[in-house]
């Protein structure tokens, strides 16, 4: 244990280093550097907020420093901001990435480095400073082992208190720190935000923070463990002193008064009595019930035992136990209870620990942060214990990045520890690099945006999780497509080789157009793409090589442009410029024209293309699909499609009934969402297989096919013509829009965010990265985009609430009338 409290008697100097300021006005003192610096004096604790005098006038960052102010100083902490002029020369005016760290001094020596996001409100501002200072009296522990280890050491010395806290910053975090400012000299406190380790002490709630007083001070045997109380009430800096007390009051109390005249520390704190009735006769038995239910009952009564047989008050004969309330002038119950495990019930049935607010944010409406991305969340939670081999990737930091990448071919996974979507993708990617162990010579790698934001923020990363791609000699390619293992092995497999492909020869243009070529991605891409040009048409190469780059990782391109492409051109009956579409799969070829055709037409008609003309709808596929915004033809199917069916689908395709419509079939097994879907629909689930209609883009109707029809290409041209006259009644969906259950938000712009806000662009599906560096200015400025909402605001304040906060989605789902 600590002899002293001696980290508070030197002093302390907290410099926040941020690169926005405000304009409004301040309760703080405003310094230049060399004026702050000069004043500081030894014994003086001192918060120092630096902020360039030129930044814009609003900053998060700042709002919350002032509201801290007032309870810095009950510590002795105060507060200025210094102004940091252009030319000024001070280390901590330096650099941009520099300014949106924290340090933490004593004096003038550095104690502690920590981004200045981790300061995202008045709780965590407390709470890191005090975790900071009190390094000695908090001990934080990851471990069990560590946990013993400590219990040993303070065993027959002192006794413990052990907390668990879902995330620091938060505010049952400054709770424990605000205690072990008082009482860190008297007990030993313990800190952790590992769940196993809170349930390998016995707590089967692992929902919320936790607080245990481990009485080891009278245990001096090292094999015996020491015995635990919880604290039942939330972790506020009230309750954990309201607790405290009570486990230094004594455990059990003897007295021979009246109860109603009987005054202990435990009524002072709002705390009931629980007298237990004795007699010289059973004096010991009642003793050891008596000390028996005080274990029981402490932290929530008192226990003391009632000797009737000194007693001037009379007691009804029969009376086991007195129960005395906190409140004054309510009179005591004389009560009969047959056991110990009935006196703890009746306590806790009887007793309300009223909640006292702290501080002004608790009138304000919390937002429930637990229901964003609940689903991600808990998979998280419930996978927390599966052990990952990390080792398949390799751990990026700020010093390892540059020289990484630019060493070999690699992949690097953008990453917010705090974040859940994150997390859940982390699994998807390891499985990744698992299935590709051995066989690829593309590097996996990983970076934490949590720890290292000034590298994620130069590669233009401002949401999690992101995935790019880096070769040699050209520009990163950023993954966009859906957030699971196959999709993105599909990605990295594709950019095994560099698109378009520069096809040589006519035979190695027929190997490519059979699969041949590349033999081993065709389970990765259905469609090959090959450009045909004569070795003059420039501008038109130029045009498909850009198409060929944007597309990486999406599909397979080649480019064919040598003095005898006319042998390729005669045989599919294309006319140059022309590309032509090949499944190898099915053997089928198709022509078509590209003169007068620009990139981003020859990216359109190759997306278009990917398209399946009957496809099998999934949970991945269906936002692609959806975009096209048509009504979908959905045939509904528990497990493989009849034959029949399709073929009298495609014959209808083939006959141009259905270009106004999306065909496509959906199977039950594979998709069992569907299940909930039908149900939507139509309340129970209809027999199978049934052919549905479904307009969610405007008017919200469904048809379904009569089920006392078969599906033929008679009876389906007839029920298409009675829908396009109106003689079928539809089911008209809700109107109801699906959005998350909290408003979506990009926390680092957020945090940064910028004056004026300007509206985000769209990301396509496969992205090429071309000319980062010019454009990155740009892109940084569309996602500072100021939010002014009221629920964002308590968002920001409150996003360090747990492990594994909820951000946005970034999975794609369905829509929800669907």
């Amino acid at each position: 244990m600590p002899s002293g409290f001696s980290v508070f008697s030197i002093g302390v100097s907290c410099v926040v280093m941020c690169i926005l300021c405000t304009s409004a006005e301040d309760p703080v003192p405003e310094l230049s550097p060399q004026k702050y610096f000069s004043a500081l004096q030894p014994g003086k604790a001192s918060l120092a907020y630096f902020c360039p005098t030129d930044s814009p006038s609003t900053s998060i960052v700042l709002e919350q420093l002032n509201e801290a102010v007032r309870p810095l100083q009950d510590y002795g902490i105060s507060v200025a901001k210094v102004n940091c002029a252009k030319e000024e020369t001070s280390r901590y005016c330096g650099k941009e990435k520099d300014l949106m760290k924290a340090y933490l001094f004593r004096g003038s020596i550095l104690l502690r480095e920590f981004p200045a996001d981790t300061l995202f409100d008045v709780n965590a501002i407390v709470a890191h400073v005090l975790f900071a200072l009190l390094f000695n009296e908090v001990k934080y522990i990851t471990t069990l082992e560590d946990l013993q280890n400590i219990e040993n050491t303070v065993k027959g010395k002192a006794n413990m208190i052990f907390s668990y806290v879902r995330a620091i910053g938060t505010p049952e975090h400054r709770a424990v720190m605000e205690a072990a400012f008082v009482y860190g000299t008297t007990y030993q406190f313990v800190l952790t935000t590992e769940i196993g380790l809170l349930e390998s002490v016995g707590s089967e709630d692992i929902e919320h923070a936790h607080l245990y007083f481990f009485h080891c001070q009278l245990v001096s045997d090292l094999t015996q463990q020491c015995r635990r109380t919880l604290m039942g009430q939330p972790l506020t800096t009230l309750n954990i002193h309201v607790f405290v007390k009570t486990m230094k009051a004594p455990l059990l109390t003897e007295v021979a008064e009246d109860p109603q005249q009987v005054s202990t520390v435990h009524l002072q704190l709002g705390l009931p009595l629980v007298f237990i009735v004795s007699q010289k006769a059973t004096y010991e038995a009642d003793r050891r019930t008596a000390e028996w239910a005080a274990w029981h009952l402490l932290g929530k009564a008192g226990v003391l035992l009632l000797l009737r047989d000194s007693l001037e008050v009379n007691i009804p004969q029969h009376t086991n136990v007195v129960f005395r309330r906190a409140e004054k002038e309510v009179p005591v119950e004389f009560l009969v209870l047959p056991d110990v495990d009935s006196i703890i019930s009746h306590v806790e049935n009887n007793t309300h620990m009223e909640e006292i607010p702290e501080n002004e944010d608790n009138d304000i409406e919390d937002p429930d942060m637990d229901i964003q991305d609940d689903e991600v969340a808990e998979t998280v939670f419930r996978d927390r214990k599966r052990q990952l081999p990390l080792e398949l990737t390799v751990e990026l930091t700020e010093e390892t990045f540059s020289r990484t990448v630019m060493a070999s071919d690699s992949i690097v996974l953008f990453y917010a520890g705090w974040q859940a979507v994150s997390m859940a993708f982390l699994q998807s990617y390891i499985d990744v690099a698992v299935k590709l162990k051995g066989t690829s010579a593309m590097l996996l790698a990983r970076i934490n945006c949590a720890d290292w934001s000034d590298v994620c923020t130069k590669q233009n990363v401002t949401a999690f999780p992101a995935v790019k791609l880096y070769k040699k000699g050209e520009n990163p390619v950023s993954y966009a497509g859906v957030l699971g293992t196959e999709e993105l092995l599909k990605f990295i497999q594709l950019n095994r080789i560099s698109c378009p492909v520069n096809i040589t020869s006519i035979q190695e243009a027929e190997e490519y157009l059979n699969g041949e070529l590349y033999e081993d991605l065709i389970t990765y891409s259905s469609l090959s793409v090959l450009g045909l040009f004569s070795p003059t048409m420039t501008t038109t190469k130029e045009d498909f090589t850009e198409a060929g780059n944007y597309l990486k990782g999406c599909v397979l391109t080649g480019m064919y442009s040598g003095e005898d492409v006319w042998i390729l051109a005669n045989k599919y009956a294309a006319t140059l410029p022309a590309l032509l579409l090949a499944r190898p799969r099915d053997g089928k070829r198709a022509s078509i024209p590209l003169a007068g055709t620009r990139a981003q037409d020859i990216v359109q008609i190759i997306t278009d293309a990917l398209q399946e003309t009957f496809p099998e709808i999934t949970v991945e596929n269906l936002p692609a699909y959806f975009r096209l915004q048509k009504p979908l033809l959905i045939l509904f199917s528990d497990g493989s499609m009849d034959p029949q069916y399709r073929k009298a689908i495609l014959t209808l395709v083939e006959q141009k009934h259905l270009d106004s419509f999306t065909p496509c079939w959906l199977n039950l097994k594979n998709t069992p969402v569907g299940r909930g879907i039908l149900q939507a629909y139509f309340g129970l689930l209809p027999p199978l297989p049934l052919l549905v209609l479904v307009n969610v883009h405007s008017s919200g109707r469904v048809f379904a096919f009569p089920s006392d029809q078969s599906i033929t290409e008679e009876n389906f041209a007839l029920w298409l013509k009675k829908l396009e006259a109106g003689l079928e009644n539809p089911i008209i969906l809700s109107a109801q829009e699906w959005k998350p259950p909290l408003p979506a938000y990009d926390f680092l712009s957020m945090m940064d965010a910028a004056t004026t806000p300007h509206p985000p662009g769209k990301a396509p599906g496969c992205v090429r990265e071309t000319d980062v560096q010019g454009n990155d200015k740009e892109q940084h400025e569309d996602k500072l985009a100021v939010r002014k909402e009221p629920v964002e605001t308590l968002r920001i304040k409150h996003w360090n609430r747990n492990n594994w906060l909820k951000e946005t989605e970034k999975s794609l789902r369905p829509h929800k009338e669907l």
